[in-house]
C-alpha cells in the first residue's frame, strides 16, 4: 500500500490535529518522541507525516508534495489554492472580524482605510457591501494600525478578543467563522481515492463524537 503523505501545521493546532489522526487509527510513534525531525513514517498505518508552517500546508497539498493536509479556512479563502476541501475538523475555531476603536463610526463620505494580513478576504467583504476602501497590507502587529492612525479598521482573526481589548479595540462585524479543514490534492484524490475517503470518514466520525 502506498503511503499517504500528510502535511501537518506546526504548533498547538498541529498537535491537536495529529491527536485526531491518531485517534482515527493513523498513529506514528516517532512523531511523539523528543526530536527535531520534520518527516515521520508509519508504514503499518500507511502514513507519512511532515510538519510545515501553517500557512504553507495548502501549498504542499496543491503542489502534490502532500496528498492531504490541514489548513485554516482563512488560508483557503485568502489564497484560493486548487485543492479539495474534504471536511471541517472543528479544531482551531476562531473568526475573521472587522475591528476598530470602541468609539469608531464609519463615515460613508470618505474612503475607509483597512489594515490587514488578508487583503483578498477584506477586499471581497467590502466589495459585497459596495464600500470603497484603501487596503493597507501588513504582516504583523495589525492591532496598532488604528491606534497610530494608519488605518480606520483592521480585518484580522479573532480568537478570544483579548488582544483587541488590551489595545482598546473591539470586534465590529464577523466576516466568516474560521476552523481547520482537511484538504486533498486533486490528483491524489483521484489516484488514492479509497485511502483518502476512508481517512476522511474516520476523521468525520470523530468530529461528530465531539
Amino acid at each position: 500500500m502506498e503511503l499517504l503523505n500528510i502535511a501537518l501545521p506546526k504548533g498547538r493546532l498541529g498537535e491537536k490535529v495529529y491527536a485526531r489522526f491518531k485517534a482515527a487509527g493513523y498513529p506514528c510513534p516517532s512523531i511523539e518522541e523528543e526530536n527535531r525531525k520534520l518527516i515521520f513514517e508509519n508504514p503499518e498505518a500507511g502514513v507519512r507525516y511532515f510538519w510545515v508552517k501553517p500557512s504553507d500546508a495548502a501549498i504542499y497539498v496543491e503542489r502534490g508534495a502532500a496528498d492531504i493536509g490541514v489548513a485554516g479556512k482563512d488560508i483557503l479563502l485568502e489564497y484560493e489554492p486548487e485543492v479539495y476541501e474534504l471536511a471541517d475538523l472543528g479544531l482551531g475555531k476562531c473568526r475573521m472580524c472587522v475591528a476598530a476603536k470602541k468609539d469608531f463610526r464609519d463615515r460613508m463620505d470618505r474612503v475607509l482605510r483597512v489594515a490587514t494580513k488578508f487583503p483578498h478576504i477584506a477586499g471581497g467583504y467590502y466589495a459585497s457591501l459596495s464600500r470603497e476602501i484603501d487596503i493597507i497590507h501588513l504582516n504583523g502587529s495589525i492591532e496598532i494600525a488604528p491606534i497610530l492612525g494608519l488605518s480606520d479598521v483592521i480585518v484580522d482573526i479573532v480568537e478570544t478578543g483579548k488582544t483587541l481589548l488590551e489595545n482598546d479595540l473591539e470586534p465590529k462585524e464577523t466576516i466568516v467563522p474560521i476552523s481547520a479543514r482537511l484538504i486533498a490534492n486533486r490528483v491524489s484524490y483521484k489516484f488514492k481515492h479509497e485511502q483518502i475517503m476512508e481517512l476522511c470518514r474516520r476523521m468525520e466520525a470523530l468530529s461528530e463524537k465531539g
